[in-house]
């Protein structure tokens, strides 16, 4: 495997294990931790749109690394993983637009958590997907 064939894959696995890592390991230490639940909010909201942001570098360079200068768009790392990644950075994207402000807002606060804490699993689903199908691994023996 060459450096071309493995760019998709560091990237599927970065943005997945960032993902991880802050939304199921980070976030619940803030909230276990900190003195009190809004400055845990304040730093969580800091990571999630830092996450944003890694979803997006990771999702256009997944999707640069799709094509080629000689030839049509590659889908032979993506298997089907280019809807994945366009599902995964529209809900990142959603998240930080269109959630967070009203979480920061505290405007119905239980619905909009739950709805954001849905979006970040799907993106993790989505991201993780991503990570199955260029990695080349495969359910079969």
């Amino acid at each position: 495997m060459n450096l071309r064939q493995r760019i998709p894959v560091l990237a599927a696995a970065l943005w997945w294990g960032s993902l991880t890592a802050i939304g199921f390991l980070a976030v619940p230490m803030l909230f276990a931790h900190l003195p009190t639940p809004a400055l845990a909010g304040q730093v969580a909201a800091k990571l999630f749109a830092a996450q944003t942001w890694v979803a997006v570098g990771c999702g256009l360079l997944l999707l640069f690394a799709s094509r080629s200068a000689h030839e049509p768009t590659r889908m032979d790392w993506a298997d089907g993983a280019l809807p994945f990644v366009f599902a995964g950075v529209l809900l990142a994207l959603l998240g930080e637009f269109a959630v967070a402000p009203r979480i920061v807002a505290r405007d119905n606060l239980r619905l909009w958590h739950g709805v954001g804490s849905a979006m970040y699993v799907l993106q993790w689903c989505c991201a993780g997907v991503t990570l199955w199908k260029t990695s080349g691994l495969s359910l079969r023996a």
